[in-house]
């Protein structure tokens, strides 16, 4: 049996991690050819099997299970490297990436860019829009807009602002049905998010009669329902510093109570010295707490 060296180890790592060829050759950096390839080597260098594939994703055998916790170690003291050295670099230039929600990056974002754009043009920002948790202990992301405080011990965090929720209708919507006056003249027509009980409850908290089963229009992106209800589809509960970056589109019942959404900035707590992420995190911090 042949030493697997730490190119296939690295490649069954990351493999492992995302479940797919194509995100862990992004993440390393490889074309997805050779990343196979590197598996395939270490599977023949110790005569094991370690994924099985199902539909389009890769699934460890529970002999790959096995080989992952001897290699986890390893692959995370990689990643610690790799974030000791990225913090310590004094260069202002290279990537950052910001992980934001999809209404965040569309909307806010591009205003804060603009500025960074001009004080560190050397810097290449890459947005990563998802409404899911970055992980960036795994450099999913350098920094990150959360709207939950953070609970990892490697990350630090900054609550940057409380942003406040109301509901919107386009002036056509508003136009054609007419302004509502009370919560159950829009329970028919909000827009929901998935998932739509979870939606539905919280929606009941602000005072919104509505289940579930009621939503006609619904979707996980919030870029698309913001867009549905610009084209006057119906209405929907958005955060007040994106809704008033919109024209053509109005507050509707803004005697509710408002509903409270804290905004965290978080990092690594190693990336935090790095010159070009704290340029980016400080412009990122000052411009969020001063949003209206």
């Amino acid at each position: 049996m042949n030493n697997p060296d730490w190119n296939q180890l690295r490649a069954f790592y990351t493999t492992a991690l995302h479940g797919s060829l194509s995100a862990a050759a992004r993440e390393i950096g490889l074309t997805q050819p050779t990343l196979s390839r590197q598996i395939v080597a270490l599977e023949s260098a110790l005569n094991l099997t370690l994924f099985e594939r199902v539909g389009k994703r890769l699934v460890l055998t529970e002999t790959g299970r096995g080989v992952l916790e001897h290699v986890r170690a390893m692959g995370e003291a990689a990643m610690a490297t790799t974030l000791s050295a990225t913090g310590h670099a004094e260069t202002i230039e290279g990537r950052v990436s910001i992980s934001a929600s999809d209404a965040y990056a569309a909307y806010v974002l591009p205003d804060i860019l603009a500025r960074i754009r001009r004080e560190a043009p050397q810097v290449t920002i890459v947005v990563v829009a998802s409404n899911k948790l970055s992980d960036l202990r795994r450099r999913e992301a350098d920094i990150a807009l959360r709207h939950v405080r953070p609970e990892e011990p490697d990350l630090i965090g900054k609550q940057v602002r409380t942003s406040t929720a109301g509901f919107f209708a386009s002036r056509d919507w508003v136009a054609q049905h007419g302004m509502p006056q009370k919560p159950t003249d829009i329970a028919d027509a909000l827009i929901g998010f998935e998932d739509v009980e979870r939606f539905a409850a919280f929606m009941r908290e602000a005072g919104v009669p509505v289940e579930g089963r009621d939503f006609r229009l619904v979707s996980e992106n919030s870029v698309v329902v913001w867009e549905l209800v610009r084209r006057g589809l119906g209405v929907c509960a958005m955060l007040r510093e994106i809704a008033t970056r919109v024209p053509d589109v109005v507050e509707i019942l803004p005697d509710l109570n408002a509903v409270e959404v804290p905004l965290w900035l978080v990092t690594h707590r190693e990336l935090r010295t790095s010159r070009r992420i704290r340029v980016v995190y400080d412009i990122l911090a000052e411009e969020l707490s001063a949003l209206r």
